[in-house]
């Protein structure tokens, strides 16, 4: 079995066995085997990253069966610099988020575990797939983990948001089939998406493609106006449930954009492209400006992340290699300042048991561990230099310029809103006097929960001071990408 296997096998393999023999009689143990799942899925990561051969834009680490011969679908795996960071990315928020449900998840705790477990191994395969069928299956099977997640461990409108984001999803995915129907019987009963990235299109059929791919892919990132699901489901969802939607599920959709809507129509990409920037700028902006006035934390952040995304999108649609590798760069960025973000705010939920902002107050006063974190994260949100936040933002902003003054100003005023919402949150929830016996009896960070702040703050400064080796890796893959989108496809 091959590495790319491994790393989606290993924690579904997991989760079912937790399915399979878990109860909440032997939850200690159930949190133990957990655990031990996600580190092994991270561990067979590892070798990806130190066998990655970053001068080439092949396709690394493949694999390849047959899968459903009558109709040429293969399980067909593999990596090139524009997907490989996000294997070892899903499965290290995975550690991270078992870590830090250990003692707030009491009720079902096995099949909370093993939801988590599964949705690893599908996001990995999503980002693994090269057969156009088998990342439809993986695409859309994230769904229902998540989907259990928000609807069994969220809060009291757990329902209609899990309803909500399942509808939204699958509404935007069927379109996709379409499309990938189509490209299948154009490639002559071929589901190899490297063989779709070849075949010449009309411009009519380009245009229907794109958007087709579109109504999929901007509902995952999410982008304006199709946004409206995430603040709902970040609000219900659990601590984990949240940390992992911001940190790689939304990732699936800028991902897709890379790996087909670019490649397959890059006439329609082009043509579309205005539309496609606005977009992403009413994103960074106006998104913006509904997190300044939120007073639930956990919706901030949901808002935020629009926001950040934007930044993604934006870079892909200008075309140059710094906007693309800068879409990226933020991707992996906002993986780590996200899903800390979320995490910080699950630390307060856990001892208040509320997350409006009009609620805290004073928290340096009696945390002052958990503030100085949250400072860094709060500050990374909004792109200080020197933290991860700002590589992928401030590339995205020089491309941005490049291709358009007035385009490059709008993105830099998303970076100001970022520092408004950001430092302002801080200010109401952590800063002054303490405000109510709540925050007076607030314990500060234990061991477990230092930990995974500690690791992730580590992750974001790392990045953050050097970002090569993350940029390093996508560099000739982004160079091919554009070489190639640059060609017209008409026939």
């Amino acid at each position: 079995m091959g590495l790319l296997s491994l790393a989606i096998w290993t924690p579904i393999v997991f989760g079912v066995l937790l399915l399979a023999f878990g109860c909440d009689k032997h939850a200690r143990t159930v949190r133990w085997l957990a655990l031990i799942g996600s580190l092994l899925g991270l561990a067979v990561t590892i070798p990806l990253i130190s066998g990655f051969d970053a001068g080439t834009a092949a396709m690394q680490f493949v694999e390849k069966a047959p899968w459903v011969a009558r109709f040429n679908m293969h399980y067909h795996l593999g990596v090139d610099g524009i997907s490989m960071w996000f294997v070892p990315l899903t499965a290290f928020i995975t550690v991270i988020v078992v870590i830090a449900s250990w003692e707030s998840i009491t009720e079902r705790v096995y099949q909370y575990m093993a939801a988590f477990l599964i949705l690893s191994g599908l996001m990995i395969g999503v980002f693994s797939a090269l057969d156009g069928m088998l990342f439809y299956v993986f695409f859309e099977a994230t769904l229902i983990p998540m989907y259990l997640i928000i609807g069994m461990w969220g809060g009291p409108n757990k329902i209609y948001a899990a309803f909500k984001f399942f509808l939204y999803t699958l509404l935007g995915s069927l379109l996709t089939l379409v499309a990938f129907i189509y490209l299948y019987n154009q490639a002559g009963g071929s589901f190899d998406i490297a063989a779709w990235h070849k075949l010449p299109l009309g411009g009519t059929a380009q245009t229907l493609l794109f958007f087709a791919l579109f109504a999929a892919f901007a509902v995952k990132v999410p982008m304006w106006p199709v946004h409206t699901w995430l603040p709902d489901v970040h609000v219900e969802a659990p601590t984990g449930g949240s940390a992992v939607l911001a940190a790689i599920m939304l990732k699936l959709g800028a991902y897709g954009f890379l790996r087909f809507s670019l490649p397959i129509a890059p006439d329609a990409a082009h043509e579309w492209a205005w539309l496609m920037i606005t977009l992403s700028l009413i994103a960074v902006i106006y998104v913006g400006l509904v997190a300044i006035v939120q007073k639930d934390m956990k919706k901030l952040v949901a808002y935020s992340s629009v926001a950040h995304m934007g930044f993604v999108t934006l870079g892909f649609f200008i075309f140059n290699d710094l906007g693309v590798s800068g879409g990226l760069a933020q991707m992996i960025a906002h993986g780590f300042v996200s899903g800390a973000m979320f995490l910080c705010i699950g630390v307060l939920y856990d001892r208040v048991h509320s997350r409006q902002i009009a609620d805290y107050g004073g928290v340096v006063n009696t945390m002052p561990k958990f503030a100085a974190f949250a400072l860094l994260f709060s500050m990374a949100n909004c792109g200080l230099p020197a933290t991860a936040g700002f590589v992928g933002e401030w590339m995205v902003i020089i491309a941005s310029v490049r291709f358009n003054f007035w385009i490059g100003l709008g993105a830099a005023i998303a970076v100001i809103l970022g520092a408004s919402y950001s430092l302002w949150m801080y200010k109401r929830v952590y800063l002054g006097p303490v405000t109510n016996d709540n925050v007076r009896a607030m314990t500060d960070l234990n061991g477990r929960e230092f930990l995974v702040l500690g690791v992730l703050a580590i992750a974001v400064l790392y990045m953050g001071i050097y970002p090569k080796p993350f940029t390093d890796v996508m560099d000739v893959s982004v160079a091919e990408l554009l070489k190639h989108v640059a060609q017209t496809k008409l026939n």
